[in-house]
């Protein structure tokens, strides 16, 4: 019986039913009963283990500190403790620490990794590695070419703080537009995106910004975010920079529109709650495909998405896992399935993540 709504606790579940008698074989095999995203860390008594899912949806990286292993999903939280980066682990691998040292297991057959592109969006800190990758030198270059594929005549950049800024400064640097703090972010109020209702989400959105009077008022101005999912921040901002007298206010997003469920890290309304609210919906072809680089019209009214269901908390395993009976047979994961539920890597075209990201129902 379920004690808690921690995804986690399934796969402890399956580790206790088990009946192999190592405890890493037991670990296996409940790994292999589930699909979807998973970046763990387990402890036990003489062991340590780290295990990330066949697809590589979600990070994993390995350090050091003065010869003891580190395992985080993020390589700054090795900067913070003065750990020394070592490697990703790898997808579908399991890498057991233990007195006789380290080993690693690939249980699973090799696959086409498909990491989710929110880590470089919005998940990851800007000042981490991911994928080989430094966060903040992509987000920049979302802005730069941002500015190449949608640029408008403005005075001053101005980022939704903060997870827009290092697209804001990519935009800047590359049109040569100013960058001036428009808006000044209340660091005291947390993500309000995954908030459980609507009122509380624009409570907080009232909190969380405030406009910079001096920066904005007379100027043509354009706010540039990550990403849009509900659209609560953004028509939110959008007013406060009218009611602040900005002269014009435009509006562009570093990263492609949501079109489909992310069913393995945001709660999002079903498909058909996303296409309604498609900002490019009735526009020809060649517009929608346009919209997959950034935004080549002004966004004055930004649609919500939607209403999802209040969760407590990220859900990074497939969701019909947590209903299913723990006595039913184990699922065998399909990678069809599995790949179909993961947002393809930057740099995918329509129709990839069409195939990838396309007709499933939730």
């Amino acid at each position: 019986m379920m004690q808690s709504t921690t995804d986690t606790e399934v796969i402890l579940h399956l580790v206790a039913q088990s009946k192999r008698s190592r405890f890493i074989d037991r670990f296996i095999e409940a790994l292999r009963a589930i699909e979807g995203a998973y970046s763990l860390v387990a402890l036990t008594n003489k062991k340590l283990i780290g295990a990330r899912d066949p697809l590589g949806i979600r990070p994993l990286v390995l350090g050091d500190l003065d010869g003891r292993p580190i395992l985080t999903s993020e390589t700054c939280a090795l900067d913070m403790i003065g750990a020394k980066y070592v490697r990703d682990i790898e997808p579908g691998e399991i890498i057991v620490f233990d007195e006789a040292g380290a080993h690693s297991h690939k249980p699973f057959p090799p696959k086409p990794p498909r990491p989710c592109i929110f880590e470089y969006i919005y998940f990851s800190r800007p000042d981490s590695i991911v994928g080989g990758r430094s966060v903040y030198d992509v987000r920049k270059a979302f802005g730069a070419q941002l500015a190449r594929e949608s640029h408008v005549e403005v005075d001053v950049v101005v980022p939704v703080p903060d997870s827009g800024v290092p697209a804001a400064l990519g935009y800047s640097q590359h049109s040569g537009v100013p960058f001036e703090l428009g808006i000044i972010r209340n660091h005291y109020v947390g993500r309000t995106f995954i908030q459980p209702t609507q009122s509380v989400r624009e409570l907080g959105v009232r909190m969380k910004h405030s406009a910079n009077r001096a920066a904005i008022e007379g100027k043509r101005i354009i706010l540039i975010d990550d990403s849009l999912v509900r659209g609560t921040t953004s028509k939110k901002i959008v007013r406060m920079m009218r009611d602040a007298g900005a002269r014009e206010v435009h509006f562009r997003l570093a990263s492609p529109p949501i079109l489909y469920p992310d069913y393995y890290g945001i709660d999002l309304p079903d498909r058909g709650g996303l296409l309604a609210a498609d900002p490019f919906a009735g526009r020809d072809a060649r517009d929608h495909r346009r919209g997959f680089a950034g935004l080549p019209v002004d966004r004055r009214h930004v649609p919500r998405h939607g209403r999802a269901r209040p969760r407590s908390r990220q859900s990074e395993i497939l969701r019909p896992l947590l209903h299913r009976r723990l006595s039913d047979p184990p699922h065998r994961p399909d990678p069809g399935r599995a790949a179909a539920a993961a947002i393809v890597a930057a740099g995918g075209s329509e129709l990839t993540r069409q195939r990838h990201c396309g007709e499933r129902d939730p």
